[in-house]
């Protein structure tokens, strides 16, 4: 575990089994690989019959481990992004693997140190692709809790500095892997509304590009830049600040708290009709974004959840906090991301989620597209009747 970070916490116990202590063998079809990779890495540490063999042990096990669990990770983008029961044995053993490879490294660094060669932006390696998987588990299951365990990698390979290293290697693939671990941190505190980090994150990036820029003739230089401007406008975007009486900012949020449901009418019975699935979609022209995720979009999403069981306990009022920690917790209703889509794409997400509808269930579909007003078809006050919503080449006609 890194020091001053919390460990990777098994999101459900049908999501990844229990950590043993004890890591699986290798199977034997995968040793004669990892043997000949271990006699490279340990080259330069002196003759290999002088090395211990609870050490050799150590590495071997040590790369089985990080070669499954890249495996496993590179296999996450083969999944279907619709319908919810394909992946979740797929998520389970990817994280499985994961807290294994984490803790692993933990128990043994010395000897990884010595005879592996093990640097610090390769832990850091490590702790962002469980920071990718918190975030990816929260984009399918819409769990607010997965975020906040996100955060915690991320800002643990901040405050550890694990990529700090990397500017001084002449290899500018590295220096890319720092830079998506930035954008990939910016997004979850967007999320988040950790506003203050995202706006030191947003300096560090910059600097970290003029750099990079600097160093390496590449042909990605324009995207970066790209990158820096989308988020600068994403942030100007929402300006709003609270302030409280003594002019300190209030952080606000759009999710939904205990405390700020709205009563229901009467004569509306609990539990009739409940908010499974949402479909968000994004397909104005000029809107702004920031990684496939438009303001709308941003907005739209957040207010279809609920706060976070830790920062729900920091914002609700004082004697509130009972709530919030009644073991009965309602899921946030599941949602699909579509920033524009085909209609293909639209067709099978919409499709898919509405087969695994459960019973007295809703679908909620938002839509932000282009407008198309015909022309000369209004009433006799002016107001437009009819219009359309453009995606992909295909027309939505809307009757008002």
């Amino acid at each position: 575990m890194v020091r001053g970070a919390r460990q990777p916490q098994q999101p459900r116990s049908r999501l990844a089994p229990r950590l043993t202590g004890t890591v699986e063998k290798p199977p034997r079809k995968r040793r004669s690989r990892t043997e000949f990779a271990l006699k490279e890495i340990m080259s330069s540490g002196g003759a290999e019959d002088d090395i211990p063999q609870g050490e050799r042990k150590t590495v071997t096990d040590f790369c089985y481990l990080l070669d499954k669990s890249k495996q496993l990770f590179n296999g996450l983008r083969d999944l279907p992004q619709y319908g919810q029961k394909q992946w979740q044995s797929y998520f389970g053993r990817t994280f499985d693997v994961y807290t294994k490879l984490w803790k692993f490294q933990q128990q043994h660094r010395q000897v990884l140190d010595n005879r592996y060669g093990l640097k610090r932006w390769q832990i850091g390696e490590i702790a962002s692709k469980i920071g990718q998987l918190y975030y990816h588990y929260y984009l399918r299951t819409s769990e607010t809790s997965y975020l906040n365990e996100a955060f915690s990698f991320y800002s643990a390979i901040r405050q550890r500095s694990y990529y700090s290293q990397v500017n001084k290697e002449d290899r500018p693939e590295l220096v890319v892997k720092k830079l998506r671990y930035y954008a990939r941190f910016i997004v979850v505190c967007l999320l988040l509304n950790k506003m203050d980090v995202v706006k030191d994150l947003v300096k560090e990036l910059s600097d970290e590009i003029e750099d990079y820029t600097h160093r390496f003739n590449t042909e990605d230089q324009v995207e970066w830049n790209l990158v820096l401007q989308e988020v600068a406008a994403f942030i100007e975007a929402d300006p709003v600040m609270v302030l409280n009486d003594d002019n300190t900012i209030v952080i606000t949020s759009n999710r939904l708290a205990e405390t700020g449901a709205p009563l229901l009418e009467q004569g509306m019975i609990v539990g009739q009709l409940s908010l499974a699935d949402a479909l968000i979609i994004g397909n104005c022209n000029n809107q702004v974004k920031f990684s496939e995720l438009t303001v709308d979009m941003f907005r739209m999403l957040q207010a279809l959840e609920r706060e976070p069981m830790n920062l729900a306990s920091q914002m609700n009022k004082p004697g509130m906090q009972e709530s919030a920690d009644k073991p009965t917790r309602r899921e946030n209703p599941h949602k699909y991301l579509l920033y524009k889509p085909t209609f293909s794409q639209l067709y099978t997400f919409l499709a898919a989620s509405f087969k695994e509808l459960p019973a007295n269930s809703v679908l909620l579909i938002y839509l932000s597209a282009t407008g198309v007003f015909p022309t000369g078809r209004s009433d006799s006050e002016g107001t437009i009747k009819e219009c359309s919503l453009l995606i992909s080449g295909c027309c939505f006609r809307i009757k008002t």
